[in-house]
């Protein structure tokens, strides 16, 4: 099969990347025989995955997304099931070792992409409500996974371009939220943003892509602030402010949390050190405290 453009350019992210879209069009190939698919139009991207319309041998339209291995998708496949269609893409169908899912097909579906910002921000808290459940045992720790990071931030060196009352800032609350029972417990997206959420379905809207984690609702807002941001040229502190303060709203969420958790997320975020990303990630965390 062809891949799309931009899936081939995921070879450039690395080595693994480019032996995963070298052996992608076989993978692809055996698993429409495997499963009895029957390909219904050109195969699409995402940022880390191919995702091919198919008809299933009794006739239903769905699709097949195939995925890179990375560890924030591994359990992707568990988090549609525990949702089962509410407020989410139902899953018809998986193998998690190949990253394989069959997936139901939103016809003519749109993204939040073009929804005025306040309007998505609703729609999307809306969503928090349905998607919060109590998380099953298989689901990493928030708390374990903020660790790592924690570490990371405290190495980095004086000279990083990273203002360090926001990295002391960001080092304290997490390690208060590592302790914090609060911390995990509960099946949150993690990357639910203006993309991943579609129309065209059974409800208004569903998400997709999910990054699952067992962790706490309000670690969820962050993606719908650094997102679209270009849109918000210059007013970005009062852009992101109203986009905050309709998330925590609209979601009946506390507003000093969710604060702290933005303000570590961002600077996690920042620890890639790329100049335009990190300048971004600042703008962020400041704007929801000034």
């Amino acid at each position: 099969m062809t891949l799309p453009p931009a899936v081939l350019a995921m070879a450039g992210r690395g080595p693994a990347w480019a032996d995963w879209v070298q052996q992608l069009p076989a993978a692809v190939e055996t698993l429409l025989g495997e499963w009895e698919l029957r390909r219904d139009g050109e195969a699409m991207s995402g940022y880390t995955a191919i995702v091919v319309p198919v008809v299933t041998r009794t006739g239903l339209m769905a699709v097949l997304k195939v995925g890179f291995p990375d560890e924030e998708s591994a359990l992707e496949h568990l988090a549609l099931t525990r949702w089962d269609g509410n407020g989410a893409v139902r899953l018809l169908r998986a193998d998690p070792h190949r990253r394989a899912l069959l997936l139901e097909h939103l016809r003519g579906s749109v993204s939040l992409i073009d929804a005025w910002d306040i309007e998505a921000c609703q729609v999307v808290a809306g969503l928090y409500r349905q998607l919060h459940l109590p998380a099953p045992n298989q689901f990493r720790r928030l708390s374990s996974a903020l660790v790592g990071q924690v570490t990371q931030l405290r190495a980095l060196e004086r000279s990083a371009p990273l203002p360090r009352r926001l990295v002391e800032q960001a080092v304290s609350l997490a390690g208060d939220f590592i302790k914090d029972e609060a911390t995990d417990g509960t099946l949150i997206h993690t990357d639910l943003h203006y993309a991943n959420v579609l129309s065209g379905g059974r409800e208004a809207w569903l998400a997709i892509d999910p990054k699952p984690l067992s962790g706490d609702p309000h670690y969820e807002l962050a993606p719908m602030l650094w997102n679209r941001t270009d849109e918000l040229a210059g007013d970005l502190r009062n852009g992101v402010r109203r986009r905050f303060h309709a998330l925590v709203d609209a979601a009946g969420l506390d507003e000093d949390r969710a604060r702290d958790w933005v303000v570590v997320r961002m600077m996690m975020n920042a620890l890639d050190l790329d100049a335009d990303w990190v300048t971004l990630c600042i703008a962020v965390a400041k704007a929801v405290q000034d």
